[in-house]
């Protein structure tokens, strides 16, 4: 059964752009146990949505995660996992946290409720929602 996440990711340090350039990436440097810990449930075909934090504050694309988890190379100590995860496509318009606050379907969202966790999951109905606004 797919399962449907989020991710969040500072566009300064490494944008939607910059990961469709690459055509795939390591999503490594995950240092909250709470998001290890949702990394390390994303199995391979498993949708993400790609949200950029910080001022821009928006889903902006739709990934996939093509290798479930495995012991993160960045990590110098500790039990960190990574997954391996590539571009599908970019929302056309993108979704901004204010828009996902408004929409009646997404007031449970975890992207609302624990806004600083980097990796969460979603459910089909959220991620359909999202990918729908985005249009």
């Amino acid at each position: 059964m797919k399962n449907f996440w989020l991710v969040k990711q500072e566009p300064s340090s490494y944008s939607w752009s910059d990961f469709t350039t690459e055509g795939k990436t390591n999503w490594t440097g995950v240092r909250n146990y709470t998001a290890r810990n949702n990394l390390r449930r994303m199995r391979r075909g498993d949708e993400v949505l790609f949200y950029h934090s910080g001022i821009e504050k928006a889903v902006v694309g739709i990934a996939k995660v093509t290798r479930g988890a495995y012991p993160d190379p960045t990590a110098s100590e500790g039990d960190w996992s990574a997954v391996d995860l590539v571009p599908i496509k970019a929302l056309r318009r993108p979704v901004t946290l204010h828009q996902i606050k408004e929409a009646p379907r997404l007031k449970k969202i975890q992207l609302v409720r624990q806004s600083r966790l980097s990796v969460m999951p979603v459910t089909g109905g959220e991620f359909r929602a999202i990918v729908l606004m985005g249009g």
